[in-house]
């Protein structure tokens, strides 16, 4: 909602308080206030200018020669291109000086051998956008269409020296979506009065009835509606002050009918329309179903077709508008409409959703209906607006109004006790503040004994229970100013469970090795839905998706992550490390409900290491990815018990891929994808890991034991073992741990060659082994003897042989 500061003032005296303070006071109540905008900021020199000659330009046919008073003693001479400008016209002229948005700014020149100096403005370079401005002047420059005098502040004329707040309501605060909603807010929190516009129908001594009747078959999503007429009305542009303000609003200014329903909308938060009544065809309103099948063409020219599901407004015959959303082209308003017959109605909110909805129609009328808006105002609206036409228009109103009322709204009443506000809050607010803010807010209620009975004005649907009035108490008595208090209690009142820190310690781990975290949809296609599922499951399909690309539950990230891999690839991002933690959705076979595992998953693409002028370039392989997952399973005390074993998996690299076990079990994968999935896909060489994060978290762990820092050295002996190119390293390193007994301390592979001179099928493998004893220093026999136990076990197990 934008709320014109200037405006405001006509409801709510506002001395004192600039926009920027109020916008802090209403933000501070409860309603978020996104910005306040200077809708002339950035802009200054610009003054009202009369155009006293114009004459084509000597030496262009497309430019106008121009003379203009400025209120600056002699005129002065512009050259200007708009095709409307004419002799006579007060306009928009930026000074030699001024200053346009952009920090455009207007010096003297010379235009094909002509002085200009100045500039003849547009709405559009005064920073209006070109949506906003009517079509009377959507090309070319403004013209004012009242009388003003030279040299004035253009600014002011144009409104555009107000300020805008940008209010972020919520669905709740409905009542806000008004300037007099908005105002009662306004008033309430500045403990002020609020001027209710009063409007005053002076009627002709015809009568409304003998031009129209109104009747309703749909009464539960119609209980209200008015007609009111007004004949011999003169179509036109509307006065620049209505027009600005509907601007600043962000509405597009029509003609002076057209703008007067969309100023009620603003300013009673209800939806009007007006129906050009020679063209309604009938003297019968019909508030009824559509039939199905049944069309109407919108004010949009856009051919509808309609269901028992929408509400229209007929002519008794035939849909002349559907119903809160949006009018009918055969009886919209135009420049030669003459009688006017204005509709204010109250509709449910349901009706109107459903067909904005289904046509992909919504406007701020809709928008209202469907939020709620108050049924008080709805005969108080067709009032003002009869008003207003009979002022701005020239309009006569006929006598009476045509109305349908079967509406049945009891007030609604809310009591709470003094106690329980207190209670609530953590507060020691007296009953005389609580009255305060009761009676700032405009609520009608009796005190019997600290207890507030309360009714509940008709704009604040929001408000039903005991805990929305507690809410309006805390809000306009000050969230900031509420006691702050500390839990108390025997323990601490609360922790991470192991899990949880354990998963944080997982971000933060991988985040310090570079990886980015990533969020995705937990739902997918038909067509990813099972690519590098490490467990396969029947897919569990929404009952309404949003479409097709979001339809099932995802049984894993992986497919995700190379859209984010992808994305950022497309956009010349080259090098990509990135996270998630997310669930998975696994189905059951006795169960509605489909279990719940949480993974993780990564993908790396690109440069591990960025080369610098004295380092070297370190592309993302196998390997990297490997030690990141090392290092993660370090850290959470498991690396002894996790071990990886070659493995084939769908989708990728057949020898680049390998399974994750943890004790022996498997609980992911880590990989290259395949060249043809990369290729399909545009991607560069990419790794990928997932695993089961619940099982890794889950894993029992032993307590961390200390030992102390060796006081003898340790001996090492390097080996590079001849093996047939199917054995795999990590299985003689395991037989190595074996038979090297207890004096062995660690074993690591360092190097694997499979060139020259290595016989076809073979395949060379380097360990470096270190033995150790903490309360000896070894004897070179000592260790010997260990490293030949280990030189028999290999060649017993693995056929190995020494290389030479």
């Amino acid at each position: 909602m934008f709320v014109s500061y200037k405006w405001l003032q006509d409801y709510v005296d506002l001395a004192g308080v600039t926009a920027e303070e109020l916008a802090e006071k209403i933000t501070r109540s409860g309603i978020e206030v996104e910005g306040v905008d200077l809708l002339g900021e950035g802009i200054s020199g610009i003054v009202v200018g009369h155009v006293l000659e114009c004459e084509q330009h000597p030496n262009a046919d497309k430019l106008n020669k121009c003379l203009v008073d400025i209120g600056e003693g002699e005129p002065v001479q512009i050259i200007c291109g708009a095709p409307n400008v004419a002799k006579g016209q007060k306009v928009v002229v930026a000074k030699v000086g001024a200053v346009l948005p952009g920090n455009f700014k207007i010096k003297k020149a010379k235009l094909r051998g002509e002085e200009s100096n100045g500039m003849i403005c547009s709405l559009q370079e005064l920073g209006i956008e070109s949506k906003l401005v009517s079509k009377e002047y959507s090309e070319g420059i403004f013209v004012f269409p009242h009388d003003v005098v030279p040299g004035a502040d253009a600014l002011a004329q144009l409104n555009l020296d107000d300020q805008v707040l940008e209010l972020g309501l919520t669905p709740n605060r409905a009542d806000c979506l008004s300037m007099l909603g908005v105002a009662y807010e306004v008033a309430a929190i500045l403990g002020r009065d609020v001027k209710l516009p009063e409007p005053k129908v002076i009627t002709t001594g015809e009568k409304a009835s003998d031009y129209i009747s109104v009747s309703i078959e749909a009464n539960e999503d119609n209980p209200l509606y008015v007609a009111r007429v007004v004949k011999n009305v003169k179509i036109g542009p509307s006065p620049l002050w209505l027009q600005t303000r509907l601007m600043a609003a962000g509405i597009r200014p029509h003609n002076n009918v057209v703008d007067i329903t969309n100023y009620i909308l603003l300013e009673y938060g209800q939806p009007l329309h007006a129906f050009d009544y020679d063209r309604l065809g009938s003297k019968e309103i019909l508030v009824r179903r559509a039939r199905d099948g049944e069309k109407i063409t919108t004010l949009d020219d856009a051919e509808r077709k309609l269901t028992s599901d929408h509400l229209v407004i007929t002519n008794g015959i035939e849909p002349v508008a559907l119903a809160g959303v949006m009018g009918g082209a055969n009886s919209e308003v135009r420049n030669d409409t003459i009688t006017v017959l204005i509709e204010s109605a109250y509709f449910t909110g349901g009706t109107i959703r459903k067909a904005s909805k289904d046509h992909g129609l919504r406007s701020e009328a809709s928008a209202r209906y469907e939020k709620g808006i108050d049924s008080k105002r709805t005969r108080e609206a067709a009032d003002r607006a009869a008003a207003l036409m009979a002022e701005l228009a020239g309009g006569e109103v006929l006598d009476g109004v045509v109305a349908v009322d079967t509406l049945e709204k009891t007030p609604v009443k809310v009591s709470i006790t003094l106690e329980r506000i207190n209670k609530v809050l953590g507060t020691e607010i007296s009953n005389e503040e609580v009255s305060a803010i009761f009676t700032n807010l405009k609520f009608l209620f009796d005190v019997d004994n600290e207890t507030f009975h309360v009714e509940v004005p008709s704009r604040r649907g929001d408000i039903t229970i005991e805990e929305d009035l507690i809410e309006e108490v805390a809000r306009l008595y000050g969230y900031d100013t509420l006691p702050k208090t500390l839990p108390v209690g025997e323990s601490i009142p609360g922790k991470l469970s192991d899990y949880q820190a354990k998963r944080r310690l997982v971000r933060r781990y991988l985040e310090g090795a570079g990886l980015y975290q990533s969020v995705t949809y937990s739902l997918t296609s038909a067509e990813k839905v099972n690519q590098y599922a490490l467990e396969k499951r029947e897919p569990i399909r929404l009952a309404m998706p949003m479409s097709e690309e979001r339809s099932l539950l995802r049984l894993s990230i992986i497919p995700h992550l190379l859209e984010v891999v992808g994305h950022n690839l497309a956009r010349q991002i080259e090098s990509v490390a990135t996270y998630e933690i997310g669930s998975v959705f696994l189905s059951q076979a006795n169960s509605e409900l489909p279990e719940e595992k949480e993974h993780l998953a990564g993908a790396l693409t690109g440069s591990w290491l960025t080369p610098t002028w004295q380092g070297e370039k370190k592309t993302v392989d196998f390997y990297v990815l490997k030690g990141i997952l090392e290092g993660l399973f370090e850290k959470l005390g498991l690396e002894e018990r996790v071990s990886y074993l070659q493995a084939r998996v769908e989708g990728m690299h057949p020898g680049r891929t390998a399974a994750i076990l943890l004790d022996d079990k498997e609980i992911g994968f880590i990989g290259q994808l395949h060249p043809n999935v990369q290729k399909a896909q545009d991607l560069t060489d990419t790794f990928i890991f997932e695993l089961s994060l619940k099982d890794v978290l889950e894993a029992e762990v032993e307590e961390i034991h200390y030992q102390p820092i060796p006081r003898y050295p340790s001996m090492s002996r390097d080996i590079a073992l001849v093996v047939d190119k199917a054995v795999a390293a990590g299985d003689m390193k395991k037989v190595i741990i074996e038979a090297g007994g207890k004096l062995l301390r660690d074993v690591t592979i360092f190097d694997l060659y499979e060139g020259e001179r290595m016989e076809p099928g073979k395949k060379s493998v380097a360990y470096s082994i270190r033995y150790s004893d903490p309360e000896r220093t070894l004897t070179e026999e000592e260790v010997t003897k260990a490293h030949e136990k280990v030189l028999q076990a290999v060649a017993e197990k693995f056929d190995a042989t020494l290389r030479a």
